[in-house]
């Protein structure tokens, strides 16, 4: 599968148990370009029958695959990093072509998702336990780890390839097998993963895709299921808290990274320059379609101006069309509802008093296109202060004090990242410990990295990706007492 320039060569079948069929009944779905809403492919229709039997390979391939060498598994991983270094180009345009990011972007997508490879075969062989002689003398405790298990991992529709490899690179490092479920929207890019991962000699049956319009249907009974022990998710709160609660009844392992309200917090004494260039990364990577993206810009009254001004002319500059064109800074978000909601929270904040300083209307062709906005005078009553927005809209409010300003930062049930601009050392300490956030990006718009633990608190979900952390998810801990 070494030609991903179009989608033909792209797999379209489930993979199961190391084969690749078709779905129970040959039922299919089509994969849409949301630049033009033209088909992509048809790809297999998995129903709940095709999750039990992609279960069942999961946890067949278990105990051969727990039992090889750390090694080895990292030595899959390593070499699915290069491989995916070397289709970095392929892997970008499928991407751009499913998903509707620019080429540029996609490309950066790659080299961070497939670091996460490279990060977790490193870790496989630092899977670490202790020994210790006991207070009274008379045992020696013994910790080992080994891994949890089948893993159920559902991954979400904006970085399709990262989310991915974020979650099956610390499975495989630990020794758990999987059954993947990517998003309906996005599911050709998990196809070539699996299929390069294949390439690369990873076991048949520790690596099992499923795609689906049905989520709910086909991931419930595998949720349920005894034979499952871990349940992995990102996506929205309101589909997370729903997993959650089916998982409570086999007490699996769960990690939830869930949504964002991302604060962007711009102090008096900040580079109003260096401010700008932060927001442009926090606001728009991946058209704004993240969790991390920057949801409220709260600027010091002192900077408000200078700050919407120059943060408005770098929006409006941005180039809007299809991603894979050349020089195209902004594609399309990923489907005409998703536009509207949008759409609808502008409107919302406008109607409240808000300015549009640029952008804020919904262009005509086709496409779901949605023009950079910035929006000033917004009140603290909007919807998009409360709401994620998930899309390329920049609503800025203002702060007189440092108190106010983490107060105001810290008012949402959300708590994933938070983002903070100042000179100041003192500050950047006493604001970082105040602000109720799993991550804090001080003087940068970019947070993400694969040598450090990802994850939010409150309703943006709990467990971590990525860094030392990452493995642990993945691992149990078993206990033996010696007696001398």
């Amino acid at each position: 599968m070494s030609d991903l320039t179009t989608t033909q060569h792209v797999p379209t079948q489930l993979l199961i148990g190391g084969e690749w069929v078709d779905a129970s009944g040959g039922a299919s779905f089509e994969v849409t370009n949301p630049a033009d809403g033209s088909v992509l492919a048809s790809v297999a229709d998995a129903t709940p029958a095709d999750g039990q039997r992609a279960l069942a390979a999961a946890a067949a391939a278990q105990q051969e695959w727990r039992a090889t060498e750390p090694r080895k598994r990292g030595e899959v991983l390593r070499s699915a990093f290069e491989l995916l270094h070397e289709r970095a180009d392929d892997f970008a345009r499928l991407m751009t072509l499913e998903m509707g990011k620019s080429l540029s972007e996609a490309k950066g997508e790659v080299a961070y998702g497939s670091e996460f490879f490279r990060w977790f075969s490193e870790e496989a062989v630092r899977i670490h336990g202790r020994y210790s002689e006991a207070p009274a003398g008379n045992t020696r405790l013994v910790t080992m780890k080994g891994p949890v298990g089948p893993t159920l991992m559902i991954t979400p529709w904006n970085f399709p390839l990262a989310m991915g490899t974020r979650k099956i690179g610390p499975a495989i490092a630990a020794g758990c097998t999987m059954v993947v479920k990517p998003a309906a929207e996005t599911p050709l890019t998990m196809l070539a993963l699996a299929a390069l991962l294949e390439e690369v000699g990873l076991p048949a049956g520790v690596l099992n895709v499923l795609t689906t319009t049905d989520s709910g249907g086909v991931c419930e009974p595998i949720i349920t299921d005894f034979r499952l022990r871990k349940l992995t998710f990102t996506g929205s709160t309101a589909v997370g808290k729903k997993l959650v609660s089916q998982a409570s009844d086999q007490l699996l392992r769960v990690s939830m990274e869930l949504g964002g309200n991302a604060p962007f917090l711009v102090f008096a004494d900040a580079d109003v320059d260096a401010a700008v260039d932060g927001a442009m990364l926090a606001k728009m990577r991946n058209i704004g379609e993240a969790c991390t993206s920057a949801n409220r810009f709260l600027v010091h009254t002192s900077l408000a101006e200078e700050f919407s001004a120059k943060l408005a002319e770098r929006m409006g500059s941005l180039r809007v069309g299809d991603g894979t064109e050349d020089g195209v800074e902004v594609g399309p978000l990923i489907t005409e509802k998703a536009r509207e909601g949008v759409h609808e929270l502008v409107e919302d904040a406008v109607s409240g008093g808000a300015k549009a300083v640029v952008g804020g209307a919904i262009p005509e062709g086709p496409g779901y296109f949605y023009p950079p906005t910035v929006l000033v005078d917004v009140p603290a009553s909007a919807r998009l202060f409360r709401e994620e927005i998930f899309g390329p809209v920049a609503p800025v409010a203002t702060f007189d004090t440092e108190d106010e300003a983490v107060a105001r930062a810290n008012d949402t049930e959300y708590g994933l990242v938070a983002y903070v601009f100042t000179r100041d050392h003192a500050r950047v300490l006493r604001v970082s410990e105040a602000l109720e956030f799993g991550m804090v990006g001080v003087n940068t718009g970019v947070v993400s990295n694969p040598a450090a633990p990802f994850g939010g608190v409150k309703h943006s979900g709990f467990g971590r990706e990525g860094g030392f952390e990452g493995i642990e998810e993945y691992l149990e801990t078993k206990y033996v007492g010696s007696a001398l």
